[in-house]
């Protein structure tokens, strides 16, 4: 039988409306504040969400991690470039360090390959999201209240990162309630 948070037994797919209150029990349990809840419950209202990913235990059916992608405005030589934004990624404490965040956020990388989206940015550990290709030269010299060398970006598209000035890279409305956007 296998244990609480083996992959093995991981299914990862997009999110339906029947998920919703699993994600929110998710966010709720993995973060502090419940402002990673309601940022996506926001985002999702104001029509921000481009992707919801989430992870169920192949045995159980419960939601054990969940990551989104939202819509950013990015521009490059003043030209609007498809971008998203990563956050929040949430996994269960027992399902923890088994590759459940890995599996979303690599499954949502690629469907947004998929989609077209040129850029895809996240605020937050290099150490862990470099192994996805995120860096944070990719993000310097764009505008961003986030700005810094914990915001990161991955080109999609082959890795072809879009030429030019960089301008702003300003992510949904709904970010400002944590502080910043």
């Amino acid at each position: 039988m296998p244990e609480a948070g083996d992959t093995a037994e991981l299914i990862v797919r997009p999110a339906r409306g029947e998920d919703v209150a699993g994600i929110d029990s998710l966010l709720r349990a993995c973060f502090a504040r419940a402002d990673e809840a309601d940022l996506v419950r926001q985002l999702c209202v104001d029509g921000a969400m481009v992707l919801m990913m989430v992870a169920l235990d192949g045995t159980t059916g419960a939601i054990v991690g969940a990551v989104a992608f939202s819509r950013m405005a990015v521009t490059v030589d003043d030209r609007a470039i498809p971008a998203v934004a990563l956050a929040p990624l949430a996994v269960s404490a027992a399902y923890r360090r088994r590759g459940v965040g890995e599996a979303l956020v690599q499954a949502g990388l690629d469907r947004l390959e998929a989609e077209r989206a040129v850029l895809c940015f996240v605020l937050g550990d290099p150490g862990y999201y470099r192994r996805f290709g995120f860096h944070e030269d990719y993000a310097r010299n764009f505008v961003s209240p986030y700005a810094g060398d914990a915001l990161l970006a991955l080109p999609l598209q082959g890795g072809l990162m879009p030429c030019g000035v960089r301008g702003d890279a300003r992510h949904a409305d709904a970010f400002a309630m944590l502080g910043a956007g």
